[in-house]
């Protein structure tokens, strides 16, 4: 569980004090202090349940627009919709998981969801940073090595590429779903001990310590590292293109590098987000390792836990609300999307949407006695106009 809350069962509900920083105050009665530590589990738990919602209905909307817009299935996009795919894995079933801890004092789930839930996480955890990795192999290719694109069966190939990440990824996740177990701990200021999930008994520091390392190293200090030399270089060849064009030069050029500047922009923006938003789980789980002989039970550590698990699970909802924001052609197609949900149109409108190309203009008309129905394809997408006479 590498990047899990392994310590405590449920920091909120364990009721234990340290000697300067006590999340209950002694003098509180036990009813009093049963009541202190709910409400924050339950605000803790709501805040988990609006991620949840919100990255359903981001990530399913990224997919679908993805699938079913014929002018979308850009590779970035591919990538971007193995990504949400991935986002959407650990939305379901490890932000509920994590969730009940604040709701619970005990492990709700036995050894086979111990087993389950961490594989699932670290598999999403490396779809999202590899499938990053690829994209930013990809816009290298696409600025600085322009020729050796091969545009011919790109589809497929980048299927394959996207299907290679999800094995990779669940290949570096199998030692978590191995080891991990349900171990008991001990709180050594209350004397208390409680049985969790976690990937190393405890007993030991070394074990620790390299999986946390290895993880940090892996997960994210390496592809991060590479993603930065790609974008050096991407920078570079950017900067050098700008500056050879003519003060007049050919519009379509200048048009071009600027497209590829957008999407440069866009693929940094995710892994920035990637980076700022897992960083601080990586530390607080590093810094566990390293004193993991100690149950760290102050307010400060527990505060901070909860922010960077939230802030982790966030991650996995904002990729599509910021291309909503960063791209004007996703952000119209999104919004139509979300209202063909509540309003769909017949289905042999979605099917001609399927096929229509972005550059076609076509109108029909069909008439009988009694109605009369028309529909516009433009750039790909469909606007229903329907009407009786």
């Amino acid at each position: 569980m590498s990047l899990d809350e392994t310590f405590l069962p449920n920091p909120v509900m364990a009721n234990v004090q340290s000697s300067n920083d006590s999340w209950i105050y002694k003098n509180h009665t036990p009813a009093a202090s049963e009541h202190l530590v709910w409400y924050p589990g339950i605000i803790i738990a709501a805040v988990y349940g609006f991620i949840i919602l919100v990255g359903l209905i981001g990530n399913i909307t990224l997919i679908k627009t993805f699938c079913t817009v014929t002018s979308m299935r850009t590779v970035p996009n591919l990538f971007m919709s193995s990504l949400a795919l991935g986002d959407l894995l650990l939305l379901v079933t490890c932000a509920p998981v994590d969730a009940s801890r604040y709701l619970s004092d005990k492990w709700l789930f036995g050894r086979v969801g111990c087993k389950l839930i961490p594989f699932i996480q670290l598999t999403s955890v490396g779809v999202s940073v590899f499938t990053l990795t690829a994209l930013s192999a990809d816009r290298y290719k696409a600025i600085v090595r322009p020729m050796d694109i091969q545009t011919s069966n790109a589809t497929g190939k980048v299927c394959l590429r996207a299907a290679m990440i999800w094995v990779f990824s669940m290949t570096l996740a199998i030692p978590e779903a191995i080891f991990s177990d349900l171990h008991s701990f001990n709180v050594t200021q209350t004397n208390e001990t409680f049985i969790t999930c976690a990937p190393y008994p405890h007993a030991g520091d070394l074990h620790p310590k390299i999986h946390s390392m290895a993880s940090f190293l892996i997960f994210y200090i390496i592809p991060l590292s590479i993603i930065s030399i790609y974008y050096f270089f991407i920078a570079r060849s950017l900067l050098s293109s700008a500056s050879n064009i003519p003060v007049e030069g050919n519009m379509h050029v200048r048009r071009q590098i600027e497209s590829r500047k957008r999407l440069a922009k866009m693929v940094l923006v995710f892994v920035g987000l990637f980076a700022v938003c897992w960083l601080p789980s990586h530390v607080i789980y590093l810094y566990r390792s390293y004193h993991y002989s100690e149950v760290d039970t102050s307010l400060l550590h527990f505060v901070s836990s909860v922010c960077a698990r939230i802030l982790a699970f966030t991650n996995s909802c904002v990729n599509p609300f910021a291309l909503y924001l960063l791209s004007k052609s996703f952000q119209k197609q999104f919004n139509k999307q979300l209202c063909c949900c509540c309003q769909p149109c017949p289905p042999h409108l979605q099917h001609s949407n399927n096929q229509a190309r972005s550059t076609i203009r076509m109108t029909s008309l069909k008439t009988t006695n009694h109605s009369l129905a028309s529909f516009s394809l433009i750039n790909g997408n469909n606007v229903c106009h329907e009407g009786y006479v």
